[in-house]
């Protein structure tokens, strides 16, 4: 299957970053409860909602946003700001020891989350190959969660061996490698602004 090259790099960008979240995601009501002080179900059901809302709320004026101005450099500027906050949050959970950190944290991850999916998906809909948008879609879909199950399993394992606190650093870093990635993607995208501004 022959896909662009922009299709591969926002493809391989959010694997990594979605398959490093997976090595936490499974065990996070374990952390809350076993590592953070206060922690208790009621804590994991109301940042998760935290999380949920804000993320739900704020896409669509991100979305009306970027709209709103011509061009892909602000969809991308959006995604790129969202991906790099997004990174940030496991360098901080790692730091977290209240129920007040739990809540923010996930506000903040659910603010960053809510800046990526309208750019990411505007960016990946604009560009995606005609003729084969199923297949691209599919094997999107099928990267991330094969990426999500490998690291969903392998996360447990190192949370016994590394402890909570290591195992977001090691979260962090794959992240900002995959949100790395996105340079290539404004590379792309102004190469392309380039080409229709000389027609």
């Amino acid at each position: 299957m022959k896909i662009n090259n922009l299709i591969k790099i926002l493809t391989f960008s959010d694997v990594l970053i979605v398959s490093g979240w997976g090595l936490t995601n499974p065990l996070f009501a374990i952390f809350v409860t076993n590592q953070i002080k206060g922690g208790n179900l009621e804590l994991i059901g109301l940042s998760t909602a935290v999380y949920c809302i804000l993320r739900s709320a704020l896409q669509l004026p991100f979305a009306r946003l970027i709209d709103g101005i011509k061009g892909e450099i602000d969809d991308f500027v959006l995604m790129a700001v969202g991906s790099i906050v997004m990174s940030l949050v496991p360098f901080l959970y790692s730091q977290a020891t209240t129920n007040v950190h739990i809540i923010l944290l996930q506000g903040l991850l659910g603010i960053s989350s809510a800046m990526v999916s309208p750019g990411w998906l505007a960016i990946f809909t604009r560009h995606i190959d005609r003729h084969i948008e199923a297949e691209e879609w599919g094997l999107y879909n099928a990267m991330v969660g094969i990426g999500g199950a490998l690291t969903g399993a392998l996360g447990g394992f190192m949370a016994e061996k590394f402890g909570f606190r290591s195992l977001f650093i090691i979260v962090g870093i794959i992240s900002c490698f995959g949100t790395c990635f996105l340079y290539f993607v404004y590379q792309d995208l102004r190469m392309a602004e380039k080409k229709l501004v000389t027609k």
